[in-house]
């Protein structure tokens, strides 16, 4: 094989992944190469600040960078999360889920994708001139195939071949469909709107997810910038017969409607940035392994916006992919070893089905109008917020942790 391991994509989880596998690059001679569509040479567009899209992060994806050496490049334009208001509006229930209880400074943190792709593009450019990995940019994937050993890479010019190859591009390129790769998908018939918010005054680190109407909306603190001192992250569930109207709206209308929904516990919503609309699904791939081939990010696995936890939850595959290939070597073992492989799916299995379920369940509860289920919902989060030991558990699962 030309390499040990290939990456298809160089997203925030093609390169997370790229970026964890660097000390096994460095003290086990790990073989690496990784194939982006974009030429990773040259300056990326920067985003209108107040248009900047956002991810939340939870504790344990911070450590994570953290121990990679990347958090110091990223604290200082991070939004740390300190509180966690969960509320029903017009009704009773709510819970708060704090950080201090946890002992932690922060549940999470909130960085806009410009800003964390670029610190992790900057350590793959550093990567690639110590001539510790191999970049092919710009360059697409034509085809893939099984052969003994590993997958053989049809790129655009040339073809390599690699003991392991790791899909990691979205799911978009269709080589999924090409080796017939399947999803059980569920279409929650909504759509989610995403928009920067400026508001009246400061969060102070507190996020909020507010269920109001027929879906859940939530808002993320962000940093500051030039043009808007408040700012913060909308989320907000859309069903698919309200989102036309609501994608029509003038931004005057557009904030009249959902200080409506929301309600004005975090203040006043003064001015919206760029809206984006896509409809939310959950979709899972049949097979996320196969002999020399693993699918991750996105491509394994999307899930429902509700608790943000879609890409902390692909950061932990990614460390432990990057664990497996690590012992895999030790043991002298092809890292595309299907037995070696299914042993870490097994051990990602647990965490992505409850995750999903997690998810999919809030979408279920707090989506439902009656008024047994509303009285129901308001009782199980006072009751939660008041039941300690569970409260504790649930957030420190939330953090990752």
């Amino acid at each position: 094989m030309d390499f040990d391991v290939l990456i298809i994509g160089a997203g925030l989880v093609g390169a997370s992944l790229a970026c964890t596998l660097e000390k096994v690059v460095m003290d086990q001679g790990l073989r690496l190469a990784l194939v982006e569509t974009h030429d990773l040479s040259q300056p990326r567009d920067i985003p209108p600040s107040f248009d900047a899209r956002a991810s939340a992060l939870s504790w344990g994806t911070c450590c994570t960078y953290e121990q990679l050496g990347l958090w110091p490049d990223l604290i200082g334009q991070a939004a740390a999360i300190t509180d966690v208001h969960i509320s029903d509006k017009g009704s009773f229930g709510g819970a708060r889920l704090r950080a201090f209880d946890e002992g932690v400074p922060a549940l999470g943190y909130v960085v806009k994708n410009n800003v964390l792709g670029d610190v992790l593009l900057n350590r793959l450019r550093g990567f690639q001139k110590r001539g510790a990995m191999t970049i092919f940019s710009p360059d697409k994937v034509e085809s893939l195939s099984p052969v003994t050993g590993g997958m053989k890479v049809q790129l655009g010019n040339s073809a390599v071949s690699a003991s392991l190859v790791v899909l990691a591009d979205g799911g978009r390129s269709g080589l999924m469909d090409q080796l017939g790769i399947g999803f059980e998908q569920r279409d929650y018939h909504q759509h989610g709107v995403i928009a920067n918010i400026a508001l009246d005054r400061p969060h102070n680190g507190m996020a909020w997810e507010r269920f109001a109407g027929k879906g859940p909306m939530a808002l993320l603190p962000l940093t500051a910038d030039s043009q808007f001192e408040h700012q913060m992250g909308l989320v907000w569930t859309v069903p698919d017969e309200e989102i036309d109207h609501i994608d029509s709206l003038a931004d005057d209308y557009f904030l009249a409607l959902l200080q409506k929904r929301f309600g004005y516990r975090a203040g006043r919503f003064l001015a919206v940035g760029k809206r984006d609309r896509y409809p939310l699904t959950m979709r899972i791939a049949k097979e996320q392994v196969r002999p020399g081939l693993v699918i991750l990010g996105n491509a394994a696995h999307a899930i429902h916006p509700v608790a943000g936890q879609g890409y902390n939850l692909s950061i932990r595959d990614t460390v432990a992919l990057a664990d497996n290939i690590s012992i895999s070597l030790e043991r002298k073992i092809p890292v595309g070893d299907l037995g070696r492989l299914q042993e870490y799916w097994q051990q990602q299995l647990s965490d992505q089905s409850v995750t999903s379920r997690f998810c999919d369940g809030l979408v279920n509860l707090f989506s439902r109008t009656d008024s047994m289920s509303t009285l129901a919902r308001n009782l199980g989060l006072v009751t939660f917020d008041y039941c300690h030991p569970v409260k504790s558990r649930f957030t420190r699962k939330a953090m990752g942790l």
